[in-house]
């Protein structure tokens, strides 16, 4: 006989088990009454368990081209760094960051595809572009088409992201086409997701129909408490009529209705700072000259949407691999894809380059520190979010993938040893491996295991 499987405190067990227990789940969903539907004694007898603390983040960063190394490896030693000229900005962060030298994109050696198009298909897979009709950069290069298989953020989302309105956020601005140059996240092979480019389309998808107090915050607190003074009066009066052991069971998860209930009092429950961004009028975001304020825009609806739970994992896509805006905002006329195929003794190109990453670096320490503004449980968003700040090359001009341009934000719910500078000699399918073990994902491997040679155990608390 097939026996069917109930969850009790996060594990399987059998249904004749659960009926020892003495109480089943629908007659315990009688006695309670209706309105105890959603708190976390059912929710976790259907496999569901209500969190009672503040829910772990990650968050992709992406800026294109490359970096300027000399300028972009802090000086100094594991602790006791100094940030050079592109990551000075961090600085507020510092005790927040991990930067990682030495971290190669080996998986990108195989397979077809020219420096651009294997950087970016690789970049968050760590697997082999498929073939196709995409012509790249050079002669010798076979044609591709897409990313062969899952991204990390999508099996994140996977694991995570099942109990939030979305399951990840991408949004990104001047992405550009559809192509292997501007995609990078993937539900799996050949199924690229497109970033939403356009922050008021963003916010539409996300919050729309919300009035004042959008987020229905003073009802919600309202209703909770009231909620949880009626199932409190309902375990005491249950305690009477079940057996030793069940009255344990309902301790436990009485403690779990008081904890709710200090954290609504106390306005630090999850979601009590959602608060729907100020857009301000619309912008054309398909215009190079609105790129820096449709930046700031999506940073913005990531924050707020990272704030009221409606997604825990999201990515920020800047242009796209090859990206050749402008930035005269930046104080650099000229298109950085162009200065990044510039020679070293190049000064000029070389100073450009540094600014316009700078520039990428203080929009990376502001989305931290909107994230370090939301008080969340004894700290902040920021501190229950993991930021990686991705690129799809280590150097423009060389197209090299080794000494990628890795940084780490956050703290990850206090799984993460940050305000270091780690020099490494690493896979970048570590590097993901690694974010997965943050996340409870206990997988093996991640990406072409070719490639794979375990968990970066020194990054992890």
């Amino acid at each position: 006989m097939t026996t069917k499987r109930i969850w009790r405190d996060g594990k399987k067990l059998a249904r004749n088990d659960a009926r020892s227990m003495g109480l089943s789940r629908r007659a315990f969903a009688k006695t309670l009454g209706a309105g105890a539907l959603a708190l976390p004694f059912l929710r976790t007898l259907h496999g569901k368990a209500q969190p009672t603390t503040a829910p772990t983040r990650f968050l992709v960063f992406f800026t294109p081209n490359g970096t300027i190394p000399n300028e972009w490896i802090p000086d100094g030693g594991e602790t006791d760094f100094t940030f050079r000229r592109i990551l000075e900005p961090l600085q507020p962060y510092r005790d927040r960051t991990l930067v990682l030298q030495g971290i190669d994109q080996r998986s990108s050696n195989s397979g077809p595809g020219d420096g651009h198009q294997v950087g970016m298909g690789h970049l968050l897979t760590c697997r082999e572009l498929l073939g196709g009709d995409t012509m790249g950069g050079c002669d010798s290069c076979a044609p591709v088409s897409w990313a062969s298989g899952i991204s990390v953020d999508q099996r994140i989302a996977n694991h995570i992201g099942t109990d939030t309105p979305f399951r990840s956020v991408e949004l990104g601005a001047m992405v550009g086409g559809s192509n292997i140059w501007t995609r990078m996240c993937y539900r799996g092979g050949s199924e690229p997701i497109p970033p939403e480019t356009n922050p008021f389309n963003a916010f539409d998808r996300l919050f729309a129909g919300l009035e004042e107090d959008p987020f229905g915050n003073e009802q919600r607190l309202r209703e909770g408490r009231s909620i949880l003074d009626a199932v409190q009066q309902d375990f005491a009066a249950l305690q009477s009529r079940v057996s030793r052991e069940d009255r344990a069971r309902l301790e436990v998860h009485l403690e779990v209705v008081r904890d709710l209930e200090r954290r609504l009092e106390s306005g630090i429950a999850i979601g009590a700072e959602c608060r729907a961004p100020m857009l301000g009028e619309r912008l054309d975001a398909s215009r190079v000259e609105n790129f820096p304020q449709t930046v700031e825009l999506q940073m913005d609806v990531m924050a707020a949407a990272f704030a009221c739970d409606l997604t825990r994992v999201g990515s920020l896509q800047w242009t796209n691999s090859v990206g050749n805006i402008p930035f005269a905002f930046a104080g650099v006329p000229d298109r950085h894809h162009d200065l990044s195929h510039e020679g070293d003794s190049n000064t000029d190109a070389v100073n450009k380059l540094v600014e316009i990453n700078r520039w990428y670096a203080e929009r990376f320490a502001g989305m931290m520190e909107r994230l370090a503004r939301i008080p969340e449980g004894d700290g902040t968003v920021l501190d229950n979010t993991v930021i990686v700040w991705v690129n799809e090359l280590g150097k423009g001009n060389s197209h090299t993938r080794n000494d990628m341009p890795f940084v780490v934000g956050g703290g990850g719910g206090g799984k993460l040893r940050t305000g270091r500078f780690l020099r490494l000699d690493r896979p970048h399918n570590d590097l993901w491996l690694t974010m997965l073990r943050v996340f409870g994902i206990e997988d093996e491997s991640f990406g072409d295991t070719r490639f794979q040679t375990g968990v970066l155990d020194t990054l992890l608390a």
